[in-house]
């Protein structure tokens, strides 16, 4: 068999090998690649272990108020004005009789013991005039039975009466002695009724009703009848209803500042006096009554007119 002839080009290692040397390229760039990946997991990792850990976050902190902040808002709310308990005197009459003169009227300002009216004295006079008569009586009653045991007893030293006789006497004089003090008590009684015929103001105010006129007769034997109604003066208070949700804000002492429908433009102050410790619920709303006195204020001020009212909180 002829052998092959070769060209002079042809390479005699060309063949197999050269096949098994392209694979071990192809098989170190993976080996190359996942040794990178490695160092590079690795470098990472290391980082992370050494990095501070990250700080937690800062709690909230809730600031309060110190007991006794003082707040700048007020509370608004409306009131009226109303008297004062205990403001408000009936003056009436203690006996019966017809009223002689009447010195005041719906309006009037009259000062503690002024006059108010006069009632008839004739009968009331007429009946001390009994009484004083009758003390006279008595007390003539008396001096005779002094004079008629001291008698007795002087002929009773003697033994010129029995004895009989002078503790009749001396029942006679203490008997006289116990109808004069009688009819000095009624004289004093008769007396005081007449000093009733005169009335006088009570206390110093203004009057506000007139129930009975000059020419009436008054019947004073089951109650005593009203002659005028005062209301003393500076007795007025400032009410205003101050709703649950406001009423904690609201302290005795605090700054009251109100004006009235009639006088808008004129601002009055004054401060709380006191918070009523009962609740007034209207309309299912539950508020309460602070008090402010109105001394020494305006005169046109009158009960049961309307207020809107400004109070300080925490004042």
């Amino acid at each position: 068999m002829a052998a092959h002839s070769m060209a002079p080009w042809d390479d005699p290692t060309d063949g197999a090998p050269k096949h098994r040397a392209g694979g071990r390229r192809w098989l170190g760039g993976i080996v190359f690649a996942s040794v990178a990946a490695l160092a590079a997991f690795g470098i990472r990792y290391a980082r992370a272990r050494l990095a501070p850990a990250p700080r937690a976050a800062a709690p909230a902190v809730v600031a309060l108020a110190p007991p006794g902040a003082r707040r700048d808002a007020a509370v608004t709310t409306t009131g009226t004005i109303r008297l004062r308990s205990g403001a408000e005197v009936r003056v009436g009459s203690q006996i019966s009789g017809t009223v002689k003169r009447l010195y005041v009227a719906v309006g009037s300002h009259i000062e503690q013991g002024a006059v108010i009216a006069e009632i008839d004295p004739r009968p009331l006079q007429a009946q001390l005039d009994v009484a004083a008569s009758q003390v006279r009586m008595d007390q003539t009653t008396l001096d005779k039975a002094q004079r008629d045991l001291d008698r007795g007893e002087a002929l009773l030293a003697d033994k010129l009466v029995a004895r009989q006789q002078i503790e009749d006497l001396r029942f006679a004089w203490a008997s006289a002695q116990a109808k004069l003090a009688n009819s000095r008590a009624q004289w004093a009684a008769a007396q005081l009724n007449l000093s009733y015929t005169t009335l006088r103001a009570p206390i110093a105010g203004t009057v506000s009703s007139v129930a009975t006129q000059e020419g009436e007769t008054v019947a004073a034997a089951f109650a005593s009848p009203t002659f005028i109604t005062i209301i003393q003066d500076h007795a007025l208070e400032l009410v205003a209803l101050v709703d649950e949700t406001d009423i904690g804000a609201v302290r005795p002492g605090a700054a009251v500042s109100f004006t009235v429908e009639s006088f808008p433009e004129r601002v009055l102050h004054t401060r709380v006096s006191r918070i009523d410790p009962t609740a007034t619920i209207i309309s299912g709303v539950v508020n309460y009554a602070v008090i402010a006195p109105l001394s020494n204020l305006p005169s046109y001020l009158r009960p049961d007119m309307t207020a809107t009212i400004s109070i300080a909180s925490h004042d």
